[in-house]
């Protein structure tokens, strides 16, 4: 918040006392009626004045599931005050200020977390953000895109953290005469999916990043499309290393219980994976709406494009999975199923995989991939055709699927508006490139 909402002087202060002082923060949003949906706040600023001049606010409520909550040097904190919310800067140790004992949690156990309760804890009028009433939550909505980003990229950690663990151990395996790493059951079904899954995130999660080096801040719906994907991805590929290395899987000395354990918060804060779904299914709804039912139709003539250039990255495949994502929407449309809560978080997870096939393909054909990619260019190539027919398949069938669900319609008729045969051609070299792909992974991650 003080870094997009922040007057100049409380960004040098502040900016400055943190990295010379070394002071540990706290972000102090979430109460116990109010975790995704802010707007439920009870924690208020009561104003301070001294005559008819303000001097500062008292604030008062409780916060829960505050990471560094009991160990912070600086809190920030959203409170109600006379316009709407605000973000304050509250140094630590002051009366008032009550902390419970940390949370025993399932994961992260490492981290500080805990509740804690201010009754009139003093704040001085140049400690609100901005100093500006009534900021706070478009100052929240700001900074979403990168603290969602930043999630993504945790769950894209543990992801590679469990699976390169698992790719490690299944070479050194042995069952049926030969190493795991060579079963092609093994690999296609526990090690190969959930490394494109990943990968594909990547990608994803590092086109938002450059975005917001250039932005500064917003893309909000682009953090939860990154979020969401890297982290659903994350926690099914540390789920699927524990059933790939057995028995060893299951104990702490291994990790990757471990690792499943911590991956699973990723889901849960910064906005509920269920809450971004909503997220995303809103601003893309509102896309399609305002472009008359173009949105998805125009990305995908990109990806059509792309493919006329480069036949090799699954553009093909991810312009189908646009085109069926903007008739699935349309469908929705035409028959009002968003009334149906369950059918607009479908078309956020819809859309979150269209839309990352269609960064991974673009990301694949550029010349030069980052540093932190492991592969070579003809893997990361083969991974993204791989997530491309993953996505579109699963878009046609989910999508047909929830239409005939929630509303009505003719299967045949929906089949052909989806482009159901077109890409069940698409299918066509899936094998091939798992394979390359489980070979590869075995380069990357060396039996230790």
């Amino acid at each position: 918040p003080i870094r997009v909402g922040g007057t100049p002087e409380q960004k040098k202060k502040w900016f400055t006392r943190i990295a010379s002082e070394g002071l540990l923060v706290a972000y102090g949003a979430t109460e116990a009626e109010a975790g995704s949906d802010l707007t439920s706040l009870k924690t208020r600023a009561e104003p301070v004045t001294e005559g008819e001049e303000l001097v500062g606010y008292r604030i008062t409520g409780s916060k829960q599931w505050i990471s560094n909550g009991g160990i912070a040097d600086v809190y920030l904190i959203l409170a109600r005050d006379r316009v709407s919310v605000g973000w304050f800067i509250v140094e630590g140790g002051q009366e008032g200020m009550e902390f419970n004992n940390p949370e025993d949690k399932h994961g992260i156990r490492l981290a500080n977390t805990v509740a804690f309760s201010m009754d009139n804890v003093f704040v001085p009028k140049e400690n609100l953000v901005g100093e500006k009433e009534g900021m706070g939550l478009i100052q929240a909505q700001a900074v979403f895109g990168a603290t969602r980003v930043m999630v993504a990229a945790f769950g894209l950690g543990c992801g590679w953290a469990a699976l390169g663990r698992a790719v490690s151990y299944s070479q050194g395996r042995i069952q049926g005469g030969g190493p795991l790493s060579e079963k092609q059951g093994y690999t296609h079904k526990l090690i190969v999916p959930h490394a494109v899954r990943l990968e594909a995130s990547r990608a994803y999660i590092e086109d938002v990043a450059a975005r917001l080096d250039e932005a500064g801040h917003g893309l909000q719906t682009e953090g939860a499309i990154a979020k969401w994907s890297a982290t659903e991805a994350g926690n099914a590929a540390a789920e699927a290393s524990i059933q790939a290395m057995g028995g060893y899987g299951y104990v702490h000395e291994m990790e990757v219980e471990k690792i499943k354990r911590d991956v699973r918060i990723t889901q849960i804060y910064e906005g509920t994976n269920e809450i971004l779904e909503i997220t995303i299914s809103r601003d893309r709804w509102q896309q399609h709406l305002k472009s008359r039912g173009q949105y998805y139709i125009d990305l995908a003539e990109e990806m059509e494009e792309l493919h006329s250039r480069d036949p090799e990255v699954g553009a093909l495949a991810s312009a189908y999975a646009l085109k069926a994502l903007g008739n699935i929407f349309e469908e929705c449309r035409l028959q009002k199923l968003t009334r149906n809560q369950h059918v607009q978080m479908r078309l956020g997870e819809l859309a979150s995989w269209g839309e990352t096939a269609m960064v991974f393909s673009r990301k694949a054909a550029s010349e030069k991939y980052s540093r932190a990619v492991k592969f070579d260019r003809e893997t990361w190539r083969s991974m993204a055709r791989s997530y491309a027919r993953d996505a579109t398949l699963r878009i046609a069938h989910d999508g047909i699927k929830l239409i005939m669900g929630y509303g009505e319609g003719d299967p045949a008729a929906l089949r052909a508006r989806v482009f159901m045969d077109e890409i069940m051609k698409e299918q066509k070299g899936q094998k091939e490139d798992r394979d390359l792909i489980a070979q590869k992974l075995k380069d990357v991650f060396k039996m230790t």
